[in-house]
């Protein structure tokens, strides 16, 4: 499992910054601007991403579409509908676990090597932090099994905090 841990970075910073392969991006069903990492996204991606984002007819919570990454260092953007965090519905996981397991089969797909994830559904969709990045780690693992053509996979956390508590969710990992 050491060799499949090695693949994941967890980084304080700017998702829309990174140089990689595709960057994941926090959509609404619409898939237009709606949170902080959505809307930072199609700011720095330009126009054209929104005009790519209306041809897409939207998008179910749990699934995930492609769009070019436009003025982005990043050359992809794949678009997942994260689940609003309701602390009763029950189903909340396995959506959030869908989330990551379809933006990566995109990834492998699509052959990509390096691929980014903000620290999904924990602001502005008020998933509790550390359920999220037990999720988020545990399937990101599990695909990296499934995916080993996969190199990198980084986690842009906006805080400290944030990058602490996958941190150390993932130096827990056996």
């Amino acid at each position: 499992m050491t060799w499949l841990k090695d693949k994941i970075e967890i980084l304080k910073c700017d998702i829309t910054t990174l140089h990689v392969d595709a960057i994941v991006n926090a959509a609404n069903r619409k898939l237009l601007w709606w949170g902080w990492v959505d809307w930072a996204i199609h700011a720095a991606a330009g126009y054209e991403l929104l005009q790519e984002c209306k041809t897409l007819n939207g998008c179910e919570t749990g699934e995930a579409k492609l769009t070019k990454g436009y003025n982005l260092p990043a050359k992809y953007v794949i678009h997942t509908v994260w689940p609003i965090w309701r602390w009763w519905n029950s189903w909340e996981p396995e959506l959030l676990k869908r989330c990551y397991e379809n933006s990566l089969a995109i990834a492998n797909r699509e052959c990509f090597k390096t691929i980014a994830f903000p620290s999904i559904s924990t602001g502005i969709y008020g998933y509790p932090l550390t359920q999220a990045a037990k999720i988020a780690i545990d399937t990101i693992l599990k695909c990296l099994e499934k995916y080993p053509e996969i190199e990198k996979i980084i986690i842009s956390c906006f805080d400290e905090t944030n990058k602490s508590i996958y941190e150390s969710i993932l130096s827990d990992v056996a």
